[in-house]
């Protein structure tokens, strides 16, 4: 049998992240939990960062934010997870910085990664699943809801920050795999968990 996993669902705003790491959690039987806002601690930081009143946070503290909230979400959910042999499914991870942060606000990459290289002590996701959606269906998903700071960031951020989960998924496939998110969530769902099974073994 293999051991306890770590996978992390990345896209973009609206791909259907949350309800897709809320299926594969129960699928495996893993805890299910998400960056930012996996704990107590977390959810505190996270008002700051979604907060649309929020206007004039620094990038570099917008970071420093992010990274602090994972360093707790490590501590207190994913390695405890682990070391009690459960699997984890995770709603964004490190890499949600690398492509926010640093594509999508233009720090410098290198920057970004010493910082969450710190935070999170050699615990990565095992597997990366990328979920892609077509822009114009993205637009429409958010039109439908209050949009949160990061919603609000404007077309060239979101373009910026696509480009980096395609990067980072291109750079390293056999860690990450791309799921086309388009279409009906069951078999969305069905390709998920088979591209989990097939990679991980679970």
């Amino acid at each position: 049998m293999p051991g306890p996993v770590y996978i992390a669902l990345e896209g973009a705003e609206a791909c259907g992240k949350s309800t897709h790491a809320r299926r594969l959690a129960e699928a495996i039987g893993a805890v299910a939990t998400r960056e930012t806002g996996g704990t107590a601690v977390g959810q505190r930081l996270r008002e700051i960062l979604h907060d649309t009143d929020v206007t004039e946070l620094d990038d570099h503290a917008e970071t420093l934010i992010v990274a602090a909230d994972r360093a707790q979400h490590l501590a207190e959910v994913v390695r405890p997870a682990l070391d009690r042999g459960q699997h984890v499914v995770s709603d964004r991870s490190i890499y949600s910085t690398i492509a926010y942060q640093g594509y999508g606000r233009g720090l410098p990459l290198d920057d970004v990664r010493r910082i969450n290289d710190w935070a999170v002590r050699d615990t990565v996701p095992d597997l990366v699943v990328l979920l892609t959606v077509p822009e114009d269906m993205i637009a429409a998903r958010l039109e439908k809801r209050d949009l949160d700071r990061f919603e609000q960031a404007g077309h060239a951020f979101h373009e910026r920050v696509d480009e980096g989960f395609a990067t980072m998924a291109a750079l390293e496939p056999d860690r990450w795999v791309v799921v086309d998110a388009s279409g009906d969530p069951d078999e969305v769902a069905a390709t998920i968990r088979a591209a989990v099974h097939e990679r991980l073994g679970v």
